[in-house]
């Protein structure tokens, strides 16, 4: 089959198409994924860059990627819950599974996958697990209460972009930072009920006081717009804000969760949750995917399809 492999560590003229061996069945708890689309997340530019080489078993020759999103070809004789020609979406965490998803066929437990919802394409749909996952868990922490006022940083990212909506369907009041002034109508579609634009404007009125914080884009100092004694969850690890102010600081590392992922589905059927496509290229493209997310300013995820 072919796959999108990751030769040597380095820039993304290290990625290329090339044949690789296709899993031949799935182990009892798992499936067979047939391959619609993976998306590119920055963990993935990390990866192929080496800065996760000393934390992983996993070397080149590699297939890089966590989220697919496809149609089930087999199933393990444990698996009731899925069944040959489901659509399914799933986050396989690379360095815990040791399974990229830029492949044209996955082998993955099934307790990860989730069925993909049906009111987008099945390639959309890919634009949903780790940064859906993401988002949940990052508020599941935060754990704010409904009415409590939430700052998410990088608001216009597919995290912050998710997490926006999803506080909104917490009854959160939602204040989006962005980059661009341009960018404050996009926010309050995604839910925000204010917007602040600019690094520097972190202590504006009417911010300062904010009950929680989504840190997704390594702004450190996005932690003086939120009160005493409030929370903070960051999900950028190198760069977390420095505590302070009885401030509690957490980071929020992505899980596997195939009920949770479910539930994401769900909510992108009911017309709750929106996925942003930003573009999709094939498999010959994934370097050039790679540097287009490097070069910042995407809205909505990039996708690679066989």
């Amino acid at each position: 089959m072919r796959a999108v492999v990751l030769s040597a560590y380095g820039g993304p003229e290290q990625l290329a198409v090339s044949q690789v061996p296709e899993p031949a069945a799935p182990d009892a708890d798992g499936i067979l994924i047939r391959t619609a689309a993976a998306a590119v997340n920055p963990v993935d530019l990390q990866t192929r860059a080496g800065k996760h080489a000393e934390h992983s078993a996993l070397q080149p020759p590699m297939v890089l990627g966590w989220d697919v999103a496809g149609t089930v070809t087999a199933v393990g004789e444990h698996v009731t819950d899925f069944r040959p020609g489901d659509r399914v979406v799933a986050m396989s965490a690379q360095m815990a599974t040791g399974r990229g998803t830029y492949a044209e066929v996955l082998a993955l437990p099934a307790a990860i996958a989730a069925p993909a919802p049906v009111s987008v394409p099945l390639t959309t749909a890919a634009a949903l697990p780790l940064a859906g996952l993401t988002a949940q868990q990052a508020l599941d922490t935060l754990d704010l209460p409904e009415g409590a006022t939430l700052l998410v940083t990088g608001a216009l990212g597919s995290v912050g972009g998710l997490a926006l909506q999803l506080a909104r369907l917490r009854g959160l009041r939602a204040v989006a930072h962005v980059r661009h002034a341009c960018d404050a109508e996009e926010a309050r579609g995604l839910g925000a009920q204010d917007v602040i634009v600019g690094a520097d404007l972190f202590t504006a009125v009417g911010v300062a006081a904010a009950d929680g914080l989504v840190e997704t884009a390594g702004l450190a100092s996005a932690i003086g717009a939120v009160r005493d004694n409030g929370r903070v969850v960051s999900v950028v690890p190198t760069r977390r804000p420095v505590a302070e102010r009885a401030i509690t600081v957490t980071v929020s590392h992505v899980e596997q969760d195939g009920a949770c992922l479910t539930g994401l589905s769900e909510l992108v059927d009911s017309g709750a949750l929106h996925l942003r496509k930003h573009k999709e290229l094939g498999f010959d493209g994934a370097a050039d995917a790679h540097r287009l997310l490097a070069d910042g300013g995407v809205r909505g995820k990039l996708l690679i399809v066989p």
